[in-house]
């Protein structure tokens, strides 16, 4: 079966609502330079690590479970040369083995749900990095709260206000260091970029037997977030320092 997020996301450089300029400051708060390690989980096509080793000439350990993402990062690491700097790994991030204060940087963005959510994921990151090292994820939370009535979270979407998420790295030990939060610009081209990918697959695919269900989750999706998402739901990466 063609897999939904293969199809919507095939056009997209970075997979999250953020951008390049974006990822960019992410690796000027994190400090990053030629002698920094840092662990990529949930890698996707990879995108923030192709920005971030071609900025900053740091190592990248990423990490990604999807063949159809996975080949794609490699032919995209091979085209901009950064082979060198850049460590591929086709993997469920949730099995990999992590050696603690192996990295100086551990970022996911926007995939915590490797790990059940931000709890699991700052668990699990947290002692990846060296003493003094960042950990950043990027997640989602609700811009209102509590939620409007006759909007339903799916499963899944357990999160939670802004402020509390940031208690949340606080409390896994790590001192907040930055946070860069998702524009409605950046919202707009991230999920229209979906429509785009659906819409031209769809034209190609007319027959093709997962046609009718790639349709009805992308005109779910498209509805959603016209209807409700695009005014409750944020994005934001979170950056903390460890203090151990």
């Amino acid at each position: 079966m063609a897999w939904y997020f293969a199809v919507v996301e095939r056009f997209h450089e970075i997979q999250n609502p953020t951008s390049v300029e974006k990822i960019r400051l992410l690796g000027e708060r994190l400090g990053l330079g030629p002698g920094s390690h840092v662990l990529d989980v949930g890698s996707g096509r990879g995108g923030p690590a192709l920005v971030l080793a071609g900025e900053f000439g740091c190592r990248i350990t990423s990490v990604e479970r999807a063949e159809e993402f996975h080949s794609v990062a490699r032919e995209r690491v091979r085209e901009a040369g950064l082979d060198h700097l850049v460590e591929l790994i086709h993997a469920d991030a949730a099995g990999f083995p992590i050696e603690p204060g192996r990295y100086d940087a551990a970022l996911c963005l926007g995939a915590s749900f490797i790990w059940d959510g931000l709890d699991g994921t700052l668990a699990a990151l947290v002692p990846a990095v060296r003493a003094g090292g960042s950990v950043a994820v990027g997640e989602p939370y609700w811009r209102r709260w509590p939620l409007p009535d006759g909007f339903q979270p799916d499963p899944g979407e357990d999160f939670t206000t802004l402020d509390e998420t940031v208690r949340r790295f606080e409390g896994a030990g790590l001192a907040a260091t930055a946070l860069i939060d998702a524009s409605f610009d950046d919202w707009d081209r991230y999920e229209t970029l979906h429509w785009l990918s659906a819409e031209g697959w769809l034209a190609e695919h007319p027959g093709d037997p997962d046609a009718e269900e790639i349709r009805r989750l992308f005109d779910r999706q498209r509805d959603r977030y016209l209807r409700w998402e695009r005014d409750l739901l944020g994005w934001a990466i979170i950056a903390g320092r460890s203090k151990a």
